[in-house]
């Protein structure tokens, strides 16, 4: 037996000290001589003959967030925002998650894009709105952002990857007091026309064609829609089809707009007890409600459907338990801002401000990393914003 240990004894290996931790030049050191992945050279004689008609179709299926570098390669790949046949490599592609575009309050007349994918925020200047004019992200459709100034006077709409910008036509009819606004497309893309509603508490409607470049008058309020309208303005609309809905509180509910027959129709939907801070979302054709319930000191993020045939609010998810104790004997609020199948939730008290996404599909809870500025240091806190799917080709 003695014989036995003393064999695998000499089998051992001597003692050895455990390994130190190295210094961060030392560790510098080692990636200079070699330890790095030798960077992938692309041969010339084999790129070369890269057919021409596969550029286009290559270049659509990148991820958005190239964009901003391949504009600079060459003059032919920057000019591809105008070539037709990209706009239909483009449109063949599924959309992706939507980006949201938002306003800080230390910089109103700044935007900030996040791009949920990366998880990285963008700032973009879109130079062509007025000097010292603060336009609000009201509503988005198929890239596009449409933007109301703080005076409730001037409508704007911008592709805000590429700069593309319109100021639409003056109303006719004079109305300064808030309104609710939602947009649609005439068909699968812009290049056939987009339209935009907005309606007062008063009834008062109109709805701006941009093929035709005006606004129209089409009817009145409906007898059977009571007014004033309660519009709850703390909830974007949403659009489903070639419908509009927009969220009222009195009564409790729904109102709905069809862009195609010019029908009025309201629903009455009791809200969830305890509610505050809500806001309709929609995904893949189902109408969604987000906001907070609050009982006692205990505040929660809720998730309801719409069910179609009771039309009631149902319970589908709700924030985890752990991150709900953040708010406890807080008082919190919340803005939605974005509400298109990905949300983004802006949730902030005296001593809190937290920005989270939830994928209402694959019900995932997300925290989202702080708004800095360019070459700034302070996080930055964020007054609004809208979701819109990001498209290179959209044109207002």
């Amino acid at each position: 037996m003695a014989a036995g240990k003393s064999g695998n004894c000499e089998m051992l290996e001597p003692f050895k000290p455990p390994p130190s931790k190295k210094s961060r030049k030392e560790r510098n050191r080692g990636k200079l001589n070699g330890n790095t992945p030798t960077p992938v050279v692309m041969v010339q004689e084999i790129w070369k003959e890269f057919p021409e008609d596969l550029f286009e179709a290559v270049i659509a299926r990148l991820p958005i967030a190239t964009f901003f570098r391949f504009r600079s390669v060459c003059h032919k790949w920057n000019s591809l925002l105008e070539s037709q046949s990209f706009s239909q490599h483009c449109e063949g592609i599924p959309q992706s998650n939507p980006w949201f575009y938002t306003i800080t309050h230390e910089n109103m007349n700044v935007g900030a894009m996040y791009d949920p994918s990366t998880r990285k925020w963008h700032h973009p200047t879109i130079c062509f709105l007025p000097a010292k004019m603060i336009a609000l992200p009201v509503a988005s459709v198929g890239g596009l952002v449409c933007f109301l100034d703080i005076g409730h006077r001037n409508f704007y709409v911008c592709n805000p990857l590429t700069q593309s910008f319109k100021e639409l036509p003056a109303r006719s009819v004079k109305v300064w007091s808030r309104v609710a606004v939602g947009m649609t497309l005439n068909a699968n893309s812009t290049s056939e026309g987009y339209k935009i509603l907005w309606v007062g508490c008063d009834g008062e409607y109109e709805i701006y064609d941009s093929v035709m470049n005006s606004w129209s008058r089409p009817g009145s309020m409906p007898l059977n829609i009571k007014l004033p309208l309660s519009l709850n303005f703390r909830s974007q609309a949403i659009s489903i089809d070639n419908t509009l809905y927009f969220m009222q509180s009195d009564p409790e509910g729904i109102v709905s707009y069809n862009m195609v027959t010019g029908v009025w129709k309201q629903y009455i939907i009791p809200a969830p007890v305890h509610l505050s801070d809500h806001t309709l979302a929609e995904c893949n054709g189902k109408i969604m409600l987000v906001g907070l319930l609050t009982k006692n000191a205990a505040t929660c993020v809720c998730i309801w459907e719409l069910q179609k045939m009771t039309l009631l609010w149902k319970e589908v998810d709700r924030m985890p338990n752990i991150w709900c104790l953040e708010f406890y004997g807080k008082h919190v609020r919340m803005s939605c801002l974005g509400n298109k199948g990905l949300l983004m939730l802006s949730l902030r008290s005296r001593q809190m401000n937290r920005l989270v996404t939830y994928n209402v599909i694959s019900r995932e809870w997300l925290k989202v990393p702080g708004c800095i500025l360019p070459r700034g240091r302070k996080r930055q806190w964020i007054a609004c914003g809208t979701a819109f799917h990001p498209c290179l080709t959209a044109t207002a």
